[in-house]
């Protein structure tokens, strides 16, 4: 029986599997935009069954209602991402892939499975079925089944690079190693925008995305800060300081980039992106206000933030490719803290 390809092994470049992986995360984007939608016009209760809706999966009159068709089709297009997790994970195994791809197949198919459980379980757990004064249930589950979206965004955009040819055979597009501080960079930015984006899902869920109405400002006199505090406004209001923060971290990701020659060639272009992402990022919030919640402009702002975490990660994830499956070419030592492509081969030189 020949011998499978583990982590210390190289991977062959399986076309298959990329483009079918890179199919999946296109797929993703028309589920996120459905589920967005669906909390946006808040129609996340149009049925109170699940998994079926209205006992049936076809209902009647799904088409001609807006909010039916809004939660039937998250509904279908996240069955249609299940099955598609199940032939990536298939996939990974009959392709004999490195054991860190065949592990992240088996967590797709897991996460997927527990996404489902956590949208059926904020239906069924909804005030309006267990018949009491408060929804608590039905948020708690609603906010992590939007959390869980974008980890599960963040395992496929692995997938679906640790199966690039870049990756394969290329090192992620790096010449040597970078330093350690770039991934540092990285997590950091992608944690910020992880904890940014449960803040926006808890106040989409508490439905206080209007809790303050005018922007840059948080009142008509000009105030930065709200002259009065309740639950809505507390939650909007970090959400707004989580931008800044959100900010703040990926320039000084980008900046770090753009500082070292290693790192524009590899990672560069992905850069200019992540930067793009965080600009459209900012106006499409702006426009949320302006537009008082425009539900396409308010879901559009949501989808953009899945986007903007999933190039930061795509990036950082890049960063770790010599730590976690090294390739052919050797990587021996780390890029050196001022990541000079010269002074880093005169040093060596000077070693030899």
């Amino acid at each position: 029986m020949p011998n499978q390809p583990n982590s210390d092994q190289p991977q062959e470049y399986k076309p298959a599997l990329f483009w079918s992986s890179l199919a999946a995360l296109i797929w993703i984007i028309l589920l996120l935009y459905a589920g967005g939608f669906t909390t946006t016009i808040r129609a996340g209760m149009a049925f109170l069954d699940w998994p079926l809706s209205n006992g049936s999966i076809n209902p009647d009159g799904w088409l001609e209602n807006e909010d039916m068709m809004a939660e039937h089709s998250h509904r279908l297009l996240g069955m249609v991402m299940g099955l598609l997790s199940i032939s990536l994970c298939v996939g990974a195994f009959v392709f004999r892939t490195s054991k860190l791809v065949k592990r992240m197949g088996v967590f797709l198919v897991i996460m997927v499975i527990v996404q489902g459980l956590l949208g059926g379980l904020r239906v069924r757990l909804d005030k309006l079925n267990l018949d009491i004064d408060h929804n608590l249930y039905a948020q708690t589950f609603a906010v992590a089944h939007a959390t869980l979206a974008q980890v599960f965004l963040c395992l496929l955009v692995s997938f679906v690079v640790s199966n690039s040819r870049s990756w394969v055979q290329n090192n992620a597009g790096f010449d040597r190693a970078p330093s350690k501080n770039l991934s540092t960079f990285g997590i950091i930015a992608c944690l910020t925008l992880v904890a940014q984006l449960i803040i926006g899902a808890i106040m989409r869920h508490n439905y206080a995305g209007l809790a303050i109405t005018t922007f840059p400002y948080s009142d008509l006199n000009g105030a930065i800060i709200p002259p009065a505090f309740n639950f809505e406004v507390a939650i909007h209001f970090a959400h707004r300081v989580g931008a800044v923060i959100v900010s703040i971290a990926i320039i000084a990701f980008c900046i770090k980039i753009w500082k070292s020659e290693l790192y524009r060639k590899a990672v560069g272009k992905s850069a200019v992106f992540l930067t793009a992402a965080l600009i459209i990022q900012g106006y499409l919030g702006a426009q949320v206000i302006w537009t008082v919640r425009n539900p396409h402009v308010t879901t559009f702002h949501m989808l953009n933030g899945a986007f903007t975490l999933a190039i930061c990660w795509m990036i950082t994830y890049r960063s770790y490719k010599f730590r976690i499956q090294p390739n052919t070419i050797p990587a021996t030592e780390l890029a050196p803290e001022n990541d000079s492509i010269e002074d880093f081969s005169q040093s060596s030189a000077s070693k030899a």
